[in-house]
């Protein structure tokens, strides 16, 4: 697990160190960092696919995130020109990667001592890994294959491409934290009078599907003479409906769903935007599953805009499951310093009730904004 990332002459960061705990959430309006933070993992783990690291330098542009130029990269305010990235992980092991621009071919080559190769084996370099981006595929009446980064490297893309095949060949296994059992699956076999729940991810993934959709039921046939997946939904004993038909917010959040009842402790996901596409009561439900994943020892990493998903946090918290020391909230927000406009980080902090200790301008306060605005009276026109 990630406990700590430092940030260097790294696009809207001069020097910034931040802390991470099982579960971390990044909030503040557009434009701030959150994204950046974000990126900075990312390139670690492109640069060290596409074998860069650990001795030539950093992949700015690739399948996790596109970057640009090095100039892009690089702090407006940078007094020497050099980017810096340091993780700290829970058993104390540190990192610390420097990259020095060369301004005549914009380039970032490293320049620091080799990362002991411990580092390379965690979750963030491994296969314990899930992204997924803000722009994750939409309904579609077909989806991708791949065996190998399905059956492989156990990925579901960063667009959630894979989701449908993940299912197809893992749908029978027994979800590996029980702690995520939806209170509603019961057992799958009729002859079980027993009060025992079906832990099978199939089941796990339709039940919370069921949070967003009363009542989704999956479908999921391989086409595999065209390497794709048919993929369609049906609502109790209703016929199936194919994913066009059905709505954005389904197709967005089945990827998630499964990451989190998916991944074994140990594994970290990073998520943009859950709630996109969602419903209210949908999103705080996202909040709570996510607030479980990282109960069950999922390191997970979101970047929101959603009050509702960090209520759904607060309500894991509030009911027990989830232990305030283990979430880490961080708000990003734009000061203007000298003339140069730098990212201000304010970290407030969760209680066992749920509460948060401190609100400061902008964090998740529109609608007591829009609330006070509401209980005056109307201006009457003339």
């Amino acid at each position: 697990m990630i406990t700590s990332l430092h940030l260097l002459n790294f696009k809207p960061f001069a020097s910034q160190l931040l802390q991470f705990k099982k579960l971390t959430l990044f909030s503040g309006l557009n434009s701030t960092g959150k994204s950046s933070v974000m990126q900075s993992l990312l390139l670690l783990r492109q640069s060290y696919q596409q074998g860069l690291l650990p001795e030539k330098g950093l992949a700015l542009n690739g399948d996790f995130v596109n970057v640009g130029t090095a100039q892009d990269a690089l702090f407006e305010g940078a007094k020497e020109d050099l980017i810096g990235f340091g993780i700290v992980l829970e058993n104390n092991n540190k990192a610390v990667w420097h990259f020095k621009y060369d301004r005549e071919v914009d380039v970032l080559s490293i320049d620091s001592e080799p990362v002991s190769s411990e580092v390379y084996q965690s979750n963030l370099f491994g296969n314990k890994f899930h992204y997924l981006q803000a722009e994750r595929i939409g309904p579609r009446p077909f989806n991708e294959m791949s065996d190998y980064q399905v059956r492989q490297l156990g990925q579901l893309g960063i667009k959630g491409e894979y989701a449908a095949h993940f299912l197809a060949i893992n749908g029978q296994k027994a979800i590996p934290n029980s702690g995520l059992s939806h209170p509603e699956v019961k057992s799958k076999t009729q002859r079980d009078l027993s009060s025992a729940k079906s832990m099978d991810l199939i089941d796990q993934v339709e039940a919370w599907m069921g949070e967003i959709s009363p009542g989704t039921r999956l479908k999921i046939d391989a086409k595999s003479d065209v390497d794709l997946m048919s993929f369609q939904y049906s609502y109790g004993d209703s016929n199936p409906y194919r994913a066009t038909n059905v709505g954005f917010g389904i197709s967005y959040t089945l990827p998630i769903i499964v990451a989190a009842l998916a991944s074994t402790p140990g594994t970290i996901i990073l998520i943009e935007n859950p709630e996109a596409h969602l419903h209210p009561k949908g999103q705080v439900k996202m909040g709570q599953l996510l607030g479980l994943a990282a109960s069950g020892g999922v390191q997970v990493v979101i970047e929101t805009h959603s009050d509702h998903v960090l209520n759904g946090i607060r309500l894991a918290v509030h009911g027990g499951k989830l232990d305030p020391k283990d979430v880490q909230l961080h708000y990003f927000q734009r000061q203007n310093k000298e003339g140069q406009a730098v990212t201000e980080v304010i970290s407030p902090k969760i209680d066992r009730n749920g509460r948060i200790d401190r609100w400061p301008d902008g964090f998740f306060d529109e609608w007591d904004n829009s609330l006070e605005i509401l209980l005056e009276p109307a201006v009457e026109g003339e």
